[in-house]
Formats: C-alpha cells, structure tokens, sequence
C-alpha cells in the first residue's frame, strides 16, 4: 500500500458547492444547511483549515445554525488544524449563547482538542467575565494547565486581562483537610 494517497481533483462547480455550504455556516443560513443535511451532506464537513460546519457558525456568532449543525450531528468536539475546539472559538469571541448550546450538546468544559488550551483559558486571556463565569459553573477546572504549565490565571495575566484572574483566584477549590 502506498504512504500517500492522492487527493481527488474537484471541479469548479464541486469546488463553488463547498464554498458556498462554508458560507452558509459563517453567515447563518441555518435553513439551507438544515436542507443539505436533510440530503445527505455531513455535518461534519471540514474546510482546508480543518475548520467544521460548527467552528465556523460558532465563531461567527451564528447560534441558530450552530443548533441546526448540532442537531444534525455536528461534534462538538472536533478541532480545527489548530487544536481549537468550537467552545474554544465561542469563548474567544465571547459568545454566550453558542456556548451554552454547545455545552448542551456534550462539548467537553475542559476539552483541548488536538491542543492544550482549554476554553475557560482562552476566555480568560480575553478578560470575557461572563463566559469565565458560565464555564465554572458548568464544571471548568481554573488550575488546569497548558502545555507549557500555565493556568488560565497565568494567562490571564499574562495578556494583560484585568478582571478574569481575580475571578479565578475566587474560583480555586479550597484545599481539604486532612481529619
């Protein structure tokens, strides 16, 4: 067997169809996807960056298509060529609402995808209070570690946030006592 496989060559209409279904999720065309869903297009389809259906309706503050995606089997958990998990994206953008569907729908509160950051980190470098707030309270652990040993403090911190680091520090388990 071969080491490489050779992609296939897509036509230009192939090649316009994908475009437009990418687009249909950046810009919310819940409807028209949740019609190509209904015809057999998997929710899982991935651009050249890696980037799901459900990466780009959640980055770009599309909740009502990011519902349709996961309604119709979009995973949560699949990360973009750079370890970015859509609940990292809604965190980074600060998106609440997209958040909590995603959380809804089984996204891991703690999950890196291929990476080492989880939301509650990437939420706290972007000092985006709420979403610290919402991903504690659905079980984030604040003294999880990067891959290089930082916590979402350290980052915080480091990125100048001026809120999210307190936030955290209230938010430390407290240590228990031995009996």
């Amino acid at each position: 067997m071969p080491d490489h496989v050779d992609k296939p060559v897509l036509d230009d209409e192939t090649l316009a169809f994908a475009g437009r279904v990418f687009q249909y999720a950046r810009l919310g065309h819940a409807d028209e996807l949740a019609e190509l869903f209904g015809q057999g297009l998997p929710a899982n389809l991935r651009n050249d960056k890696g980037d799901s259906l459900l990466m780009l309706a959640a980055y770009n503050a599309q909740p009502e298509t990011t519902r349709v995606i996961l309604e119709n089997g979009g995973d949560p958990e699949l990360a973009n060529d750079r370890g970015q998990t859509p609940l990292a994206g809604a965190a980074f953008k600060g998106e609440i609402e997209i958040a909590r569907l995603l959380l809804a729908h089984g996204a891991a509160v703690d999950g890196t995808g291929d990476g080492t950051r989880t939301a509650l980190m990437t939420a706290a470098m972007f000092n985006r209070t709420e979403m610290v707030e919402l991903l504690l309270d659905h079980g984030a652990d604040p003294d999880k570690r990067d891959g290089a040993g930082q916590s979402a403090a350290e980052m915080a911190q480091a990125m100048g946030a001026t809120d999210t680091p307190c936030q955290l520090a209230k938010a430390k388990r407290p240590a228990t006592k031995a009996l």
